[in-house]
């Protein structure tokens, strides 16, 4: 399973905010994209969901497992994504925000695999408490284990821990890092600290003019 970017360039009228580049990642492999704020990190990411906001302008080309993606839907890519903000649902208990992320399936086989998350999130006994109930840590788990119940082939995640404190981001790193590479997920993280890309991963960055290196 890859995901490769091809010719990918996203402009803003006629500014150029990334130059066109091409990237294969290989199948658990994490690459991490560096910039400054502003430099087009995000509106990269939405481009390869899918999901890029008008004025803004992508071309090139995305494909997973050999299928090009260009011209689906977001719903249809099988890309997973993590954000800065873990965006669980407020009126949800933990454990209906991680079955959201299981569309299908018997309930019975939906509610085992739901609480099999709990359980490898080190949050047994967490399936009826409220979101805002928990730390940013477990909020940040609960968030991981939602997109990988979705089986998604590939996962963009971006600054998911720029809001976290510096131990815990340490940990939350080693912690989702690991559960992507032991699922074999392709994987692109959008960062602004170096401390964030994975240790001995490849790293690209957006530099003068958008160019990517």
């Amino acid at each position: 399973m890859e995901l490769i970017l091809e010719q990918l360039t996203i402009t803003l009228g006629a500014t150029v905010l990334i130059q066109p580049f091409s990237l294969l990642i290989e199948a658990g492999e994490m690459v991490t994209l560096m910039g400054p704020s502003g430099s087009g990190k995000s509106s990269l990411l939405a481009f390869i969901a899918g999901d890029l906001p008008s004025p803004l302008q992508g071309r090139g080309r995305v494909s997973l497992a050999g299928n090009d993606l260009s011209s689906l839907p977001p719903e249809a890519r099988g890309i997973g994504r993590l954000f800065q903000d873990d965006m669980l649902f407020p009126h949800l208990t933990v454990g209906e925000n991680l079955l959201f992320g299981m569309a299908r399936g018997p309930r019975e086989q939906r509610l085992t695999r739901m609480r099999e998350a709990l359980a490898a999130s080190e949050l047994e006994g967490f399936e009826a408490r409220a979101p805002h109930t928990l730390s940013g840590g477990q909020r940040t788990r609960v968030a991981l284990f939602r997109t990988l119940l979705a089986s998604p082939s590939a996962m963009l995640l971006d600054e998911p821990f720029a809001k976290l404190d510096v131990n815990l981001r340490n940990s939350m790193r080693s912690f989702v890092f690991g559960h992507l590479k032991e699922r074999r997920i392709p994987s692109l993280l959008v960062t602004h600290d170096v401390a964030d890309a994975p240790a001995g991963g490849r790293i690209v960055s957006i530099g003068q003019g958008g160019e990517v290196t």
